[in-house]
C-alpha cells in the first residue's frame, strides 16, 4: 500500500511515501469527520487537510478501501455525484470507529517513541 507525500511543489523533486499503515488511519479519520464520501472526495479531503503535502493516489486508495470493506470497517453503496457521475460512497461502521481508535492510539505511541529518539540524538 503506497500513497504519496508531496513535500515539494517542484515536480522534479520527487515524492516520499506515506508510512506503511498510515493510509487506513487517514481514510478512517476522514470518514469519521465527514461522513459518507466517495473515493475522490476522500483523497481530496486528505490532500486539502494536509495542506497539499499528502496526495493519495487512486492505485493506493481503492485497494485500501476494498480491504477495509472486507474487514468490515466501512460499508459502501452506489450513488450519484454532484457532477452526475456514478460513484461508490463509503461510510464508517462501528467496527471502523473502533479500528480508528486503535490506529490513533498506535500512531501516537509510535510518534512519541520516534520523537523521543530524535530529541536525544
Amino acid at each position: 500500500m503506497s500513497a504519496l507525500i508531496n513535500r515539494n511543489p517542484n515536480p522534479e523533486a520527487g515524492r516520499d511515501e506515506i508510512p506503511p499503515g498510515t493510509l487506513y488511519l487517514l481514510i478512517l479519520k476522514t470518514l469519521a469527520l465527514r461522513g459518507k464520501l466517495h473515493g475522490y472526495e476522500i483523497a481530496e479531503t486528505i490532500q486539502r487537510h494536509s495542506e497539499d503535502i499528502l496526495q493519495v493516489e487512486e492505485g493506493s486508495l481503492y485497494p485500501a478501501l476494498q480491504r477495509m470493506l472486507i474487514k468490515g470497517w466501512v460499508t459502501a453503496e452506489w450513488g450519484v455525484t454532484a457532477g452526475n457521475r456514478r460513484a461508490r460512497y463509503y461510510t464508517l461502521t462501528p467496527e471502523g470507529r473502533q479500528q480508528l481508535h486503535r490506529e490513533v492510539t498506535q500512531f501516537e505511541r509510535v510518534m512519541g517513541a520516534i520523537t523521543r529518539v530524535i530529541q536525544t540524538a
